[in-house]
C-alpha cells in the first residue's frame, strides 16, 4: 500500500474517527493535564518530581511494564499484535529553567503562560490523550508502542535520557522507529539532527595587582584572543554550521589581574565531519591563544578544556518511509509541511540509523525558553494538530484498519 493510500485508509477508518471524537470530548482534560504537569518543576537534572507524577499517569492509563530506569526516564508499553518491532513515542520531562523558577500557569482566554508549558510539557499531556483515544476506540497496532517521558533533552542534559534508552533498555534491539513529540507546530517535521560539541575553557594564571604586578599573564587577554579566533572560524551554510562563545566569566576586582577566565563554547553542524573539523580548529585556537599570552608576558598561563556536551548529528532521509508518512499525515489536515533540521532527542536514534523524527503536539505557541512562554489551547486548532500527529503515530505503528 502506498503512502497516500495508507493515509486515506486510516483517515476513513471508523476506529480513527472514534479516536478523534475522544480527543475532542477530552480536550478539557488534556488542558488540565498540561497545567498539572507544568506546575511540577522540572529543572535541568531535577526532573524527579515530574517523572514520578508522569509514571503514575502512565500506570493509570493501563500501560504494561511501567518503570523508571537508572537515568530517570519513565515509560510504559502499549502492546501490539505483531510480537515484533517497537515504536517509541517520546516527550521530554525537563525544561531549561533553574530550580526556583515560578512555574504557575496563567490563563488568558485560550492561552496558557508559564515557563516550559509548550517545550515540552504540552507534549507529555498530548501523548496521554493519544493513549486514551486509542484505547477508547479499540485501536490495535502491529507494533508495540513504548511511551516515554525522558530526561536530559535540554542544554547540558546532553540527551542523556534517550542515550540511556538506546544503550541499556532490554528491548532496545527491537526499536525500529522513534517519534519525539516536541513543541506545538506540527507542520515543522524535523528529519535532520544538528550535532553539537560543547566545551568549558578555563585559562589560569598567578593573578596579582593590576598596577604592581603589571606584566604578568592575564587570563582574560588569552580568553579574548581565543574568542576572536573562534569568531573567525569559517562556518559553511551547507551543511549548516554555527559556533558561539556563549558564557564568559572570571576576575575578582577592578584592580586585580584575574587568576582565572572561563568561557563556554557551543559548536554545531549538520555534518559530523564538519563538526569535527571546526572542533579541531577551536582547540587549536585555544592552545595558540595561551601560547601567545605566555610569549607576551611572564608568570606562566595554563589552559584547561573540558567537554560538557556532545550531541551526535544524524538524518532520517526525507524520502524514507517514516518521513513520507509524517508528511502525508500532516498535509492531510491542510498544513503545508516542511522538513527541517534541529537538535532534539531524535538525534540519538538518527545517529544510530534508527528512523526518527520530531513531530508536533498541536496548536500554537511562542517565546519558548523564556519566562513568558505560552501556548494556545484553542480547541479547533489544537485538535487539528493532534489529529495529524496521532495519524503519524498510527501509520508508523501499523494500525489495523477495520
Amino acid at each position: 500500500m502506498g503512502t497516500e493510500e495508507a493515509v486515506r485508509t486510516i483517515r476513513a477508518d471508523r476506529g480513527f474517527a472514534a479516536a478523534c471524537d475522544v480527543l475532542r470530548r477530552e480536550h478539557a482534560r488534556t488542558v488540565e493535564d498540561i497545567i498539572r504537569l507544568t506546575e511540577i518543576p522540572a529543572p535541568p537534572f531535577g526532573e524527579g518530581p515530574r517523572a514520578r507524577a508522569y509514571l503514575e499517569m502512565l500506570r493509570a492509563h493501563g500501560l504494561e511494564d511501567c518503570a523508571q530506569d537508572a537515568a530517570g526516564n519513565v515509560m510504559g508499553t502499549r502492546r501490539g499484535f505483531g510480537n515484533g518491532d517497537i515504536l517509541v513515542v517520546a516527550a521530554h520531562l525537563d525544561t531549561v529553567f533553574p530550580a526556583g523558577t515560578d512555574v504557575r500557569v496563567r490563563r488568558e482566554g485560550t492561552k496558557l503562560f508559564a515557563p516550559g508549558v509548550g517545550d515540552d510539557t504540552r507534549s507529555l499531556a498530548v501523548n496521554l490523550a493519544f493513549l486514551r483515544a486509542m484505547d477508547a476506540a479499540g485501536i490495535r497496532t502491529r507494533h508495540d508502542i513504548l511511551f516515554l517521558g525522558d530526561v536530559g533533552e535540554e542544554g547540558l542534559g546532553d540527551l542523556r535520557g534517550v542515550r540511556h534508552l538506546f544503550a541499556h533498555h532490554p528491548q532496545r534491539a527491537r526499536i525500529r522507529g522513534f517519534l519525539t513529540v516536541d513543541s506545538p507546530e506540527v507542520e515543522r517535521i524535523v528529519t535532520g539532527g544538528i550535532g553539537s560539541k560543547r566545551h568549558r575553557v578555563t585559562f589560569r594564571g598567578p593573578g596579582g595587582h593590576s598596577f604592581a604586578a603589571f606584566g604578568l599573564v592575564n587570563p582574560v587577554y588569552a580568553l579574548a584572543d581565543a574568542a576572536r579566533a573562534v569568531a573567525a572560524i569559517e562556518a559553511p551554510r551547507e551543511p549548516v554550521t554555527t559556533h558561539c562563545v556563549s558564557v564568559v566569566g572570571g576576575g575578582t576586582s577592578i584592580n586585580a589581574i584575574p587568576e582565572t577566565a572561563v568561557m563556554e563554547v557551543d559548536l554545531r553542524s549538520a555534518s559530523a565531519d564538519v563538526l569535527g573539523r571546526i572542533e579541531r580548529q577551536f582547540l587549536r585556537a585555544v592552545e595558540d591563544a595561551a601560547a601567545r599570552e605566555n610569549a607576551a608576558r611572564s608568570g606562566g598561563l595554563s589552559v584547561e578544556v573540558v567537554p560538557v556536551g556532545d550531541r551526535p548529528a544524524g538524518h532520517t532521509p526525507n524520502g524514507s518511509p517514516l518521513a513520507r508518512l509524517a508528511w502525508a499525515a500532516v498535509a492531510s489536515e491542510g498544513y503545508q509541511p516542511s522538513f527541517e533540521w534541529s537538535s532534539t532527542d531524535a538525534n540519538v536514534p538518527m545517529a544510530l540509523g534508527v528512523p526518527a523524527l520530531r513531530i508536533g503536539s498541536g496548536g500554537r505557541g511562542g517565546r519558548a525558553h523564556s519566562l513568558e512562554e505560552w501556548i494556545d489551547v484553542e480547541e479547533e486548532e489544537s485538535l487539528r494538530g493532534m489529529r495529524a500527529s496521532l495519524l503519524t503515530i498510527l501509520l508508523a505503528a501499523g494500525m489495523e484498519a477495520g
